[in-house]
Formats: C-alpha cells, sequence, structure tokens
C-alpha cells in the first residue's frame, strides 16, 4: 500500500513540475505585452442573446476577439480606426450589423472610403477608463496602430467627479486580482479559453424585450437643444456643475495629448439619453466638451445639437435601439467625413 501510495505521489509531482516547467518557458508570466488581469473579462467572450424589437426577434451571438475588440478575430492591419466608449458603444445588446460602429462601416464602404472602425467599447467605462486603454490595453495589441481614435464620451462621466484613477472602471478588474492574474498568464488557461471560444454553446441566452422597453420609458420626455434655449440658462447650468465639469475635461485634455502622443488623431463626440437636453448634468458635459475642443482647435462632434430624440431611438432610457443607432450614426458621419482622409 505504501509503495502504490509512493508511486501515485511521484507521478503526481512530475505531472506538477512538468507543468510549472511548461508554464515556466510557455507561460506569459514575464511577457511584457501580456494584457494581464485587466482584460481578462474582455477577451474571447461569447454570449448568446435574443431580442424582441419592432415585432421582430433577432438571435446573435455577443462576440469579443482574442485582442478584446468587439466581433469576429479581424486582420488587425487593416484597423486605421477605433471607435472608444461605455456601454453605448460596445452596444452588446444588438445583433453587430446595428451597432453605430457597424453602420459607419456599411456608409464608407458604400462610398469607397478607406475607413475601417473597430469596436473598443467597454461597459461602463469612462474618459479614465479610455485612459486606461491607451497605456495599458492598446499598445499590447500587435500591429495595431489606428489613426484615428474616436471618443464617444459623456454618459458614463456624469457620474464620475473625481480624477482618482484606479483600474475598476468599467470592470476592466476582475472580483480577485491574484487568480485573474494567474488566468491571464497562464499558457493551458490560454488554450482552454481558446477551445472554449471555438466550441461554445448556443444553449444559454439573454433575452431583452426592447419592445416591451420602449413602452414602459414611454413616459420620458425628450428636450431639443432648440427647446431648451428657449427655456434654461446653460451658464448658470455650468456654473452649478463646475466641479464635475472640470474634472471631466481635465481627462479629455489627457485623452487629447495621449493620443497625439502615440501619433493618432482624437476625435470627440458627445451624447444624449432619452431625456435629451432635460438631462442637465449631461448638457453641462457636452457643452462644455464641445467649447473646449474649438478652444484647442480640437475635432469634435456634436449630436447632442443636432439629434432630435424620438421614443424609439432608446430602449432604456440609455441604450440606443437600432434605429437610435443609425439616427445617432447618420450625424457622426457627415461630420466625420471633415476629419479623414478620403
Amino acid at each position: 500500500m505504501i509503495k502504490v501510495f509512493k508511486v501515485v505521489l511521484i507521478n503526481i509531482s512530475i505531472f506538477f513540475i512538468s507543468a510549472l516547467i511548461i508554464e515556466f518557458f510557455f507561460g506569459y508570466w514575464f511577457d511584457k505585452d501580456n494584457y494581464g488581469p485587466y482584460m481578462r473579462e474582455h477577451r474571447l467572450r461569447k454570449t448568446n442573446y435574443e431580442i424582441k424589437y419592432e415585432n421582430n426577434t433577432y438571435e446573435f451571438i455577443y462576440e469579443r476577439d482574442y485582442h478584446g475588440l468587439r466581433g469576429k478575430q479581424k486582420d488587425i492591419n487593416l484597423i486605421n480606426a477605433v471607435m472608444i466608449g461605455g456601454s453605448t458603444t460596445d452596444e452588446r445588446y444588438k445583433p453587430e450589423k446595428f451597432t453605430i460602429t457597424s453602420i459607419l462601416n456599411q456608409k464608407f464602404k458604400l462610398n469607397n472610403i478607406d475607413l475601417n472602425i473597430v469596436n473598443a467599447g467597454i461597459e461602463g467605462q469612462t474618459t479614465r477608463g479610455h485612459l486606461y486603454n491607451l497605456k495599458h490595453w492598446f499598445p499590447k495589441i500587435p500591429d495595431f496602430n489606428p489613426k484615428y481614435y474616436i471618443y464617444y464620451v459623456g454618459i458614463n462621466d456624469q457620474f464620475l467627479d473625481t480624477d482618482i484613477e484606479d483600474f475598476k472602471d468599467g470592470m476592466v478588474l476582475g472580483d480577485n486580482i491574484f487568480f485573474d492574474n494567474i488566468k491571464s498568464r497562464s499558457i493551458f488557461y490560454d488554450h482552454i479559453r481558446k477551445i472554449k471560444h471555438k466550441y461554445y454553446s448556443k444553449e444559454k441566452k439573454i433575452e431583452y424585450d426592447f419592445d416591451n422597453s420602449i413602452k414602459k420609458n414611454n413616459d420620458i420626455e425628450f428636450l431639443s437643444y432648440k427647446d431648451f434655449k428657449k427655456k434654461k440658462d446653460i451658464e448658470k447650468i455650468l456654473v452649478e456643475h463646475d466641479k464635475l465639469v472640470k474634472s471631466y475635461l481635465n481627462r479629455v485634455k489627457k485623452l487629447s495629448k495621449s493620443t497625439k502622443k502615440i501619433g493618432g488623431v482624437p476625435i470627440f463626440i458627445n451624447q444624449l439619453d432619452a431625456r435629451g437636453y432635460n438631462n442637465e448634468i449631461l448638457v453641462a458635459l457636452n457643452t462644455s466638451l464641445i467649447r473646449f475642443c474649438k478652444s484647442q482647435n480640437l475635432n469634435c462632434i456634436d449630436v447632442s445639437r443636432k439629434l432630435i430624440g424620438k421614443k424609439d431611438y432608446w430602449w432604456d432610457g440609455i441604450h440606443t435601439t437600432p434605429k437610435g443607432s443609425e439616427a445617432v450614426a447618420n450625424i457622426i458621419y457627415t461630420d466625420l467625413l471633415k476629419f479623414v482622409d478620403k
């Protein structure tokens, strides 16, 4: 019995020692370009969704590739623009073809314009998270060198009045940094995720009923910029939210500087929720962003002033429906043409 135990113990020891040797030589423990624990939850992801919209049912797989970018694995060398933002950029709740990024790409392709935008939106991210992307995510993607960095910002920053840096922004940090670190650097775990990603099961799915949600939010009143000017004083609103605005513009300034430092062209776009100019906090951020862009000679697109929102443009008050995304994309496209090489 003791002899059998020794044999088993020796075999187990050999197995673990062999695994450690393989990890040491083939793992990512000393790789400076390893994504680390912070991006683990956003790489090689697949989630099955089913949404009901305009009496149609759409079943699709929300997917992020090996590098954490939305969609299937792509040729990094062909990417010359990246769209960065929170969940309103990621748009995981609807098929990729209905997202703002995809609609823009369709328009560029239709008009023979050489611009291929990749979706790098991360749910919950603010401009603080976007600064993190420039330091700890994008530089680690091999051959990733887009010319245009399109920042679709404001929605999440309305809740952030501090410049304190931490990596919890946008859920880029897992619940347990120790185990997340191991998972992100292990060669075995990396291969397991690739296999799991390849043979993903479609059985489990997340369901959303856009039609029902739109009805529930039917009492939300949208205020356009034109009507806002007749009723409210923008200068008073800016003073009221001065602290938030200063913090926001400080991060925008850092984003602009950091983007230019790596040879990129920053383009900032503001946005609205279903309340439009009734959301005074967002009004303060959107207005200050455009003013800042003009003072710094930056490329900016003022979606907030041009968008005439309708009740079926947002399904939950914040995230746009396919119809809402198309309306936003149409505004962005027209102005984006002014900033890009044809």
